[in-house]
């Protein structure tokens, strides 16, 4: 295991780096997913699952992913701070730069819609309709302006309160010390 205590935090070019490969976005995303420790065969097994779309997925696979884990990505992961390896024992978790990389990984939800494209996709349907409703159209009168204006603020700040709890846990992570295991 690499040690970073008091080192600077990951530059662009290397969390950029971590995430050009997709074994690696893989295996950050089912550590984000389990949240503890998992074992290397485990680990290799949900990767070469997602790779393959199988479950389980083919042996050779499974081997092949192994080893890239094993040889190549998680040392890599290892080295920047990013995952504990512990290579005699075979478990791997999450490490004091966890946080930074999948701070990357966050800004597109799963659906590949941004909070931002979310958020403007609200305020503008949000304008439209109490336009309309201003003009009385039909379906949109049944509703004052300001009846309309309310119902999207609401909508707003519970899209909000569930993006910030969703995501508190990086949120709180990124800001609390790690113990020195």
């Amino acid at each position: 295991m690499a040690s970073v205590q008091g080192t600077p935090q990951l530059t662009k070019y290397e969390i950029h780096d971590v995430l050009r490969n997709r074994r690696r976005t893989w295996v950050l995303e089912q550590l984000q997913q389990t949240r503890k420790p998992i074992s290397l065969r485990e680990l290799s097994e949900k990767v070469a699952a997602v790779e393959t779309g199988e479950t389980p997925p083919p042996r050779n696979i499974r081997e092949s992913v192994y080893n890239s884990l094993h040889q190549t990505h998680l040392p890599k992961l290892d080295e920047l701070g990013i995952v504990e390896y512990h290579v005699d024992r075979k478990i791997v978790a999450q490490a004091e730069r966890f946080q930074q990389v999948t701070l990357y990984m966050e800004v597109v939800s799963a659906d590949d819609v941004t909070w931002a494209t979310y958020y403007l996709t609200v305020g503008v349907v949000a304008l439209i309709v109490i336009t309309l409703s201003n003009v009385r159209f039909p379906v949109f009168a049944a509703l004052s302006a300001t009846e309309w204006a309310i119902l999207f603020f609401a909508l707003l700040g519970l899209s909000a309160l569930y993006q910030r709890v969703s995501h508190e846990s990086i949120y709180l992570d990124v800001l609390r010390p790690r113990d020195n295991d």
